[in-house]
């Protein structure tokens, strides 16, 4: 025990590292609590421990990882780092009788069929669903239902096993391949939801909460292609500023939705899609976004979940002060998430130079390097990079991810084909 208090941070994976450094910054401990025994394997290589003072492993037993964080240190909160984290932070802050949203809703906020009966059940208005209980039943309720659905199982993060289906056929066939499928969790998938596919723009909105009220810290539109076969892949977001007559309209459904399912404390994730009869929800995660989007909400409003999420635990007075007003645009920003249609080897980027001399240009995230394995783009896990724009002009920030758009391709990638391709 150092003397400073502390912060435990469940599943402290990705984005969560900014969090730590962010709460050691101010004065406070990290304390990372491993919500399973075996990380899963495709978090593993984002394990950090010289960011923590201490690892705790949890072994199912709720009041014994409580009483192990309660003797070795001085917590004054309890944190989800991400999705698979919500429920075991939920269950500490209870054990601990610290701050936090209580379990009561917990299956709610990290089971997605779950969640939208939830939301709905609080009298907004949400899409269309089934829990899938057999490929008979679903074919039916698409046959019904017409036009295209969105099938994908009920505990998930990212794009994992998402489908876009046009037909019940479509529909049943990723029925099958999602009910069988082991998730990123290392999890065998327990159920499969069904919904309508919304006709729309889609956005995000990233809050943070204290005491039941709630801060929206940065609002991005998400821009989609169809590419590889895979319909509606994210490749990339741009911000919203509070002056767009969107911004209004969903900030007050993403904060009736933070109040349907009982998140009253920390960050949370939106994702909404704005129809022409208004938002409607995707999902909602009970913890950071992902994808180092805190970084250049900072560039474009000056703030982001990190900063806010540490000054409402440790300074509440100031973070409820202005806790309604709308963040600042002090800019603009996009970030890009390019998606490779080669396989192979990669030897270089030959265009990057290109993408490195834009105006907006901040930085990127190379996911493959050069010698290493190239994969054909399907998900977010074959993604090679991210390229972060960030300018005073919202124009050029539209134009430069236009731009990266354009310049990725096949001619963005120099690949040696497998062997026999």
């Amino acid at each position: 025990m150092t003397g400073r208090p502390a912060v435990a941070v469940v599943d402290g994976f990705g984005s969560a590292a900014r969090l730590a450094k962010a709460f050691d910054a101010a004065g406070h401990d990290c304390v990372r609590v491993q919500s399973t025994v075996d990380i899963p394997a495709h978090y593993r290589s984002e394990l950090d421990l010289g960011l923590y003072t201490d690892n705790l492993v949890h072994t199912s037993d709720v009041e014994a990882t409580a009483a192990a964080l309660l003797a070795g240190h001085r917590p004054v909160a309890v944190i989800a780092g991400s999705e698979q984290g919500v429920e075991l932070a939920d269950a500490l802050c209870e054990a601990t009788g610290l701050p936090g949203n209580g379990t009561a809703l917990s299956y709610a906020r990290r089971t997605k069929d779950v969640q939208i009966r939830t939301v709905a059940a609080a009298g907004l208005p949400t899409a269309r669903q089934l829990t899938v209980e057999d490929a008979d039943q679903l074919e039916a309720w698409h046959t019904r239902l017409g036009g295209r659905a969105v099938v994908k199982p009920v505990r998930s993060a990212r794009n994992d096993g998402v489908s876009v289906c046009d037909s019940p056929a479509e529909s049943v066939a990723a029925y099958e391949r999602i009910r069988h499928a082991v998730n990123e969790f290392g999890l065998r998938n327990e159920a499969v939801v069904a919904q309508e596919y919304l006709t729309g723009t889609e956005f995000v909105v990233n809050t943070v909460s204290r005491d039941g009220r709630h801060r929206v810290t940065d609002t991005w539109r998400y821009q989609k292609i169809d590419v590889n076969g895979v319909r509606d892949r994210i490749n990339g977001i741009l911000s919203l500023p509070p002056s767009d007559p969107r911004w209004s309209p969903l900030r007050d459904y993403a904060l009736a939705v933070l109040d349907a399912l009982g998140i009253a404390h920390g960050p949370a994730h939106l994702e909404i899609i704005l129809t022409p009869d208004g938002p409607r929800l995707v999902e909602v995660g009970a913890r950071l976004c992902g994808s180092d989007v805190a970084r250049y909400a900072v560039l474009a409003t000056g703030e982001s979940q990190i900063d806010r999420t540490v000054q409402a635990y440790t300074d509440p007075e100031a973070f409820l002060a202005d806790v309604d007003t709308p963040y600042r645009a002090n800019g603009h920003a996009a970030m890009a998430f390019l998606a490779s249609p080669l396989e192979g080897r990669l030897r270089s980027y030959p265009l990057l130079g290109e993408v490195e001399h834009l105006a907006a240009y901040q930085g990127m995230t190379l996911r493959v390097t050069p010698g290493q394995r190239l994969r054909r783009t399907v998900d977010d896990s074959t993604e090679p990079l991210c390229v972060g724009l960030a300018h005073a002009d919202a124009a050029t920030v539209e134009k430069d991810f236009q731009t990266v758009c354009y310049l990725d391709g096949h001619g963005f990638y120099d690949v040696e084909p497998d062997h026999g391709a």
